[in-house]
């Protein structure tokens, strides 16, 4: 019998690339071939109905990832091994698998040990005005939840809301089966596909912790200032909530605050609050094109964005506000998915679902985003952070349903925000629901995961691990947004790295005159820029099926790539916080309890795709640097170092793949060692061979220690054409050049 890698059903087993994924399969289980490896797997039903949930069989034997979302906002990751623990609202399940006969259809509670390891991909998505998820039964039963959020909007069958497909590289599946999907529903687009905004590449400042929303121009000037004297000026700033103009309903003055109303405050007018025009004779500026006139020549800032919520604020507009009126806003009641309400439930939405929300008409949407970014942009805003996005999925009743009508809403918000800001400036965030990321045309970053929280001990491992899963499959559709940290925090470190090489923005929350700016110049050069590694971070293949918070014996891995050189980030999270909604038995409680020292290994096959920038000649040499201890070792490919970390520590390894030169010069950049993704400063690698001497040229940038390892010590170094000195360590072979002057490109080169 002949093997296929497109899934089918077979007396009631459901097979992919001859593995049996699910047993018992019910006959209206639907399986439509794709492509050569893929296909959509469906149902059908007896009766209409705007929510069904399929059985499509029984799930056991594989080691599993889940991206759920454990509340309405946010996804987080969850490993098991059967169907029981897959968690309601999954929006992505990966299974790890081995190959087998297809005569070998024997259900074991184990993978077959024979064989390699592939990757099954189970994406539950969009199918027309339905949206799909996936849940686990105690009884290891696997189902399929389609749903349209509004009870007119009907249907017996979804025969396209599970994507299936299969790889040998997990990274490669997830890519491959998003430009399939892009393709063939047309209503989302790949990163690839996509204009990337330029703040990313610029070292950035969000008010939010630092002023909650009590913002106002005097404390934003005071911590650019603070900033500037600090020697590490943002260029970028997002002003976020409390700008607007709002008012609570809820609450009379002088009475005290009805706990739960703060959600349902609703907008007033598109323009700023009282706080950002002239009150007084302190103040600097008349109204907000003026202060961002102000800030922006004063400190030097590229780019200014505004926060505002999708429905323009956590309880949307002011029905009886003047100039609301002509976008037709109506009260609306949130009605939540049996899968939200299932997991955890939120404050807000709770609040919301009793106060209501001013929805404006889906078709006045677009009319009210031109007129509010419109404002912004001749207030010299360059862009918007767009938030609270889940909300529209509660609102689908009587406008065609949950997808309808966010997908209505996105594209409104995507075509302002290309008429009004240059570059696709757009942030979007609290939009973790496969209606926003398979809606998403042109929005290009995304808030990863839940909030950084400075005053939440326990969140802190969990916020670094949750972005890193996320990204998987986030990161082909958007640059994952990493959010905010405070550089003066006990895990500013810790957080400071992982989004060194997190392929996102840098952006820091901090109060003014409280940085940490040791810290702040490890990540961003003197001009403002910052060393952004090429793609999302993402976990290492062998951390994929490990919870590296709570099984308290694996360590987190994030690799990326820059130009010429890997990264790799090494991360003890265990000890230190406890999964959402996790059962926890006692000696599972007792290891996540307290810090402790966790050793695993490191090695360059961490990279993927490190071959791709590492050229044809490569023979599989890596210099590798850590950058806390400075130490450099060289190893073959699939070598390992042994690394030990207690929790809420980290490392970071600069892997870098030696290239073989003329007289037998053995060379690997590595970068500025002083900075955390030390490989983002190298841009190019070349040599020149003549009879009696090889030079090394690297196209360098930045101020600062330059590194590279070498097998000989060269004879001199010229930097923009200007001899300079260094230090070789013959032991290791670091070789050390001190860039100084202006922060530009700079032509290094090695004489041997």
């Amino acid at each position: 019998m002949t093997i296929t890698a497109t899934p089918s059903v077979e007396n009631g087993c459901l097979i992919v690339r001859g593995r049996v994924v699910l047993t018992g399969v019910p006959q209206n289980v639907v399986v439509l071939p794709l492509t050569g490896s893929s296909a959509f797997v469906g149902a059908n039903s007896s009766f209409p109905s705007s929510r069904h949930v399929f059985s499509l069989g029984t799930l056991k034997g594989f080691k599993f990832l889940s991206l759920f979302k454990f509340k309405i906002w946010w996804m987080i990751p969850r490993v098991g091994k059967s169907g029981s623990e897959v968690p309601m609202e999954t929006q992505m399940l990966m299974l790890e698998a081995r190959e087998e006969s297809a005569l070998e259809w024997e259900i074991s509670s184990e993978p077959n040990s024979i064989g390699n390891t592939f990757y099954i991909l189970l994406l539950p998505v969009l199918d027309g005005l339905f949206r799909a998820s996936l849940e686990g039964t105690s009884e290891n039963e696997l189902r399929l939840c389609v749903e349209s959020g509004d009870a007119k909007v009907q249907t017996s069958q979804a025969l396209e809301a599970l994507f299936v497909n299969s790889g040998d590289n997990p990274y490669e599946l997830i890519k491959h089966s998003i430009k399939i999907l892009e393709k063939n529903k047309g209503t989302f687009s790949h990163i690839e596909n996509k204009k990337i905004p330029s703040h990313l590449d610029w070292f950035g400042w969000c008010t939010w912790d630092a002023f909650y929303t009590e913002v106002n121009p005097e404390g934003i000037e005071e911590g650019l200032k603070s900033f500037k004297e600090g020697g590490c000026s943002p260029k970028f700033v997002i002003i976020d909530d409390g700008w607007q103009h709002t008012v609570n309903e809820f609450h009379k003055e002088g009475e005290p605050l009805v706990e739960g109303t703060q959600f349902a405050i609703r907008l007033v007018d598109i323009k700023e609050n009282t706080k950002f025009r002239s009150s007084g004779s302190k103040d600097t500026c008349t109204d907000l094109h003026e202060f961002i006139n102000l800030i922006k020549e004063k400190y030097g800032l590229k780019f200014v964005y505004m926060w505002h919520a999708l429905a323009g604020y956590w309880g949307g507009v002011l029905p009886s506000s003047e100039s609301m009126r002509k976008y037709n806003p109506k009260i609306a009641f949130p009605i939540q998915s049996p899968g939200n309400t299932g997991n955890l439930r939120d404050v807000a939405m709770d609040s919301l679902e009793k106060y209501g929300v001013g929805l404006i008409d889906p078709e006045k949407i677009f009319e009210f985003y031109d007129d509010l970014h419109g404002y912004l942009a001749r207030c010299g805003v360059d862009g918007v952070k767009v938030d609270v996005q889940n909300l529209l999925e509660t609102l689908g009743s009587g406008y065609g349903g949950r997808v309808s009508i966010t997908r209505r809403y996105q594209q409104a918000l995507e075509q302002s925000v290309a008429r009004n800001f240059a570059d696709n400036n757009l942030i979007c965030c609290m939009s973790h629901n496969s209606d926003s990321i398979f809606s998403s045309k042109k929005s290009a970053v995304a808030r990863a995961s839940e909030d950084f929280m400075p005053r939440e001990p326990t969140f802190q491992t969990l916020h670094v691990v949750s972005v890193a899963f996320n990204s998987l499959l986030l990161g082909e559709i958007v640059v994952p947004d990493w959010d905010m940290f405070q550089s003066k925090h006990e895990t500013a470190e810790f957080h400071g790295a992982a989004r060194a090489f997190g392929g996102c923005a840098i952006y820091v929350s901090d109060k003014p005159g409280n940085q940490d700016f040791k810290i702040l110049k490890k990540l961003v050069l003197p001009d403002g820029s910052v060393l952004r590694a090429r793609h999302a971070g993402r976990p290492t293949r062998d951390c994929l099926f490990v919870d590296p918070v709570m099984d308290g014996i694996s360590l987190l891995k994030i690799w990326n790539l820059n130009k010429l050189c890997g990264v790799v980030g090494v991360f003890n999270c265990q000890g230190a916080g406890i999964w959402p909604l996790k059962q926890v038995v006692e000696n599972i409680h007792c290891k996540s309890s307290t810090s402790s020292v966790i050793s695993g290994h490191v090695k360059p096959n961490d990279v993927e795709f490190l071959e791709d920038i590492a050229g044809e000649n490569w023979n599989g040499d890596c210099a590798v640097y850590a950058f806390n201890s400075g130490h450099l070792s060289v190893l073959p490919k699939s070598g390992n170092l042994e690394v030990s970390l207690a929790t809420l520590q980290c490392e970071i390894y600069t892997i870098s793949p030696i290239q073989v030169f003329g007289h037998g010069i053995k060379f690997a950049p590595l970068g500025l060692l002083d900075m955390y993704n030390s490989g983002g400063a190298v841009e190019s690698l070349s040599c020149s061979v003549q009879i009696s001497e090889t030079t090394v040229k690297i196209r360098g940038k930045g101020l600062g220690r330059f590194g590279a390892y070498s097998s000989s010590k060269p004879k001199w170094c010229m930097v923009c054409q200007k001899e300079e000195e260094f230090t070789y360590n013959s032991e290791d072979g670091l070789l050390i050049v001190k860039l100084e002057g202006e922060c530009g490109p700079k032509d290094i080169e090695f004489v041997y």
